[in-house]
């Protein structure tokens, strides 16, 4: 799609006044770095970028484009897979510039960020004082910690100690209207509204201060890594594990398109290449009670048919095991040009019937698969492998993705697990909700952006 002509005078002026010339980005070539996010089927070029690199900027920025009843669409560091940050006919509010760590206090377990703090930054940061940040996407070297909250992100450890919503205590939002407002968490009485703004997806303003809770590092971490025979059988192990009353921290799949992909990247660790799907489990805290629970996820493991069952015998190996896992979908590339990943949640006693049934649906298209998931609370994350170049490749992954969406909802499934409804999504939103309940969230949406100019067409449906 086509932007609108170039930014007014007027508006270019205020803009550079508010950021600097630095902050704001016009030139066609330089635009192009910011047509999408890591979801490779959509692109819009922005009419422009703003970079603040502090509050009073990214205030000033949001003030200059009320003045001139411009559209804008929040930006974190653009690894969203939902096209989520993708700028049809707007201008680009990008906060990956906001990167300080504002205050880090170990007694009361908090830090206080920018929204363009590294999310994985938050926990080194507080490793100097034993603790850490326990929400952990996959692409936490990566993304940031504004994003987190648009989205409400999770990640493999989600599984026992949820998502970004979990964590944030409060937050500090700037409105499409330019005021500020401090959103707390309702522990105190009244109503949740950070809770509120988190997962809003930049449609209800921009995070520019997040306090966040910290918890203290484990004493001892083990992974095990579970070899089996199909993605069924590695199914049915998730819910054998839950059924003798082990909750790990995280349990993850990897199908075996993935485990090939990896190992040939610089990011192998040894997983079998031969195997048509391994299942990771990770448990934490006292040494002895990690040992008997690896056990009984060990013999649930074998009960399901599994062909080989074995224990990180290192830290360095246990974090292999994960850097193959939390890479596997930048790997991706070395079997295709994109990738259209989705995000759908379903029972995990559905997992087993279910994941065959995603296969066959990319058989019939003739499409490429590769999975690899939060297994351990039903997060599917089914990746389609095409060329967008190709029209009939990209009408076929549409068709694929729309059937697969349809599936994991008629099995009591939702459409987002951490990923957001972004762009993608929206044609799905009719598939959970009625118009009653869209018209409650869009009468939201309205009451703190009446003219609709925060993040447009992301979220919801048009009426």
């Amino acid at each position: 799609m086509d932007p609108r002509p170039p930014l007014s005078p007027a508006l270019a002026a205020a803009l550079r006044a508010a950021v600097g010339p630095d902050g704001l980005i016009t030139e066609p070539d330089r635009l192009l770095a910011y047509e999408g996010d890591a979801l490779t089927t959509m692109r819009g070029r922005p009419r422009a970028v703003v970079l603040p690199r502090s509050r009073d900027e990214l205030i000033a920025a949001v003030a200059a484009l009320r003045d001139a009843g411009e559209p804008f669409t929040p930006r974190g560091s653009g690894t969203g897979l939902s096209g989520g940050a993708v700028a049809f006919d707007s201008v680009v509010v990008g906060t990956a510039r906001m990167t300080r760590i504002l205050e880090l206090d170990p007694d009361e377990r908090t830090a206080r960020v920018e929204p363009g703090v590294v999310t994985a930054r938050i926990s080194e940061a507080a490793a100097r004082s034993g603790l850490r940040f326990l929400p952990d996407p996959a692409s936490a070297s990566a993304c940031t910690i504004g994003g987190n909250v648009a989205m409400n992100s999770g990640g493999p450890h989600c599984l026992k100690y949820g998502v970004t919503s979990d964590h944030v205590l409060g937050l500090e939002v700037v409105l499409p209207d330019a005021s500020t407002a401090w959103l707390g968490r309702g522990e105190d009485g009244g109503l949740d509204l950070g809770g509120l703004f988190i997962g809003s997806e930049g449609t209800l303003g921009i995070a520019s201060r997040i306090l966040v809770g910290l918890a203290t590092a484990p004493a001892a971490v083990r992974a095990l890594l579970a070899v089996f025979p199909g993605l069924g059988p590695a199914g049915a192990a998730v819910s054998a594990v839950f059924e003798r009353g082990v909750v790990p921290v995280a349990l993850e799949i990897i199908d075996r398109a993935t485990i090939e992909v990896v190992e040939a990247s610089i990011f192998a660790a040894g997983l079998p290449r031969d195997a048509e799907a391994a299942l990771v489990v990770e448990c934490e805290g006292d040494p002895a009670d990690i040992a008997a629970d690896l056990e009984v996820v060990a013999e649930a493991c074998r009960a399901e048919g599994a062909t080989e069952v074995r224990t990180a015998a290192s830290e360095a190996e246990r974090l292999a095991i994960w850097r193959a896992r939390k890479k596997a979908y930048g790997a991706l590339g070395r079997a295709a040009p994109d990738v259209l990943v989705q995000d759908a949640v379903v029972p995990r006693t559905e997992l087993a019937r279910l994941l065959p049934a995603i296969e066959e649906v990319a058989r019939r298209h003739g499409l490429r698969l590769a999975n690899f998931f939060h297994a351990g609370d039903g997060n599917l994350h089914p990746n389609l492998l095409f060329d967008r170049r190709d029209p009939d490749q990209v009408a076929r992954v549409e068709r694929a993705s729309s059937e697969i969406m349809a599936l994991c909802v008629e099995t009591g499934g939702t459409i987002t697990g951490e990923h957001g409804v972004g762009l993608d999504k929206v044609r799905y939103m009719r598939l959970l909700f009625g118009e009653e309940e869209l018209a409650a969230m869009r009468a939201v949406r309205a009451a703190l952006d009446p003219e609709g100019r925060a993040n447009p067409g992301k979220l919801l449906p048009p009426e």
